[in-house]
């Protein structure tokens, strides 16, 4: 049996993909067990212009870098469509993949999460004001 695969974008203008490849295991709260399509799991940011990146998921925030595959994936789409022998008048189900992406790229998290815990942040006067007002205290 063939399967064809077809590319409607063109060559070369397919939509660039990433893999985020984490060390252990994302666990889905039993809440949401049921509602797993389009799920936010976390933020995705880079800070800079550099290849680093950081994956914030709840209270955990995670650095990684940008990895290049060795060889580049696609992503692919299963279409069933009717496939009509010439031969004879039988239609047959036939599958065709499209390409809905290409994969030259994985972001890779190996280091453990650093936690974030949130205080309330502190005061900081500037040090005009607190002079000023450390002036007009002794007079």
């Amino acid at each position: 049996m063939q399967i064809q695969i077809k590319c409607s974008c063109g060559e070369g203008s397919c939509p660039e993909w990433a893999i985020i490849e984490v060390q252990g295991v994302v666990e889905v709260q039993p809440s949401f067990q049921d509602r797993l399509q389009n799920l936010e799991i976390g933020q995705l940011c880079r800070p800079s212009s550099q290849e680093n990146y950081t994956f914030t998921i709840g209270y955990h925030e995670l650095t990684g870098s940008k990895v290049a595959l060795k060889k580049p994936m696609l992503v692919l789409k299963k279409v069933k469509c009717m496939d009509i022998d010439q031969s004879s008048d039988n239609q047959s189900p036939g599958t065709e993949l499209e390409v809905v992406g290409i994969i030259r790229h994985r972001i890779l998290f190996k280091t453990r999460p650093k936690a974030l815990i949130s205080k309330p942040q502190p005061v900081v006067k500037d040090r005009a004001s607190a002079a000023a007002a450390s002036s007009s205290v002794q007079t």
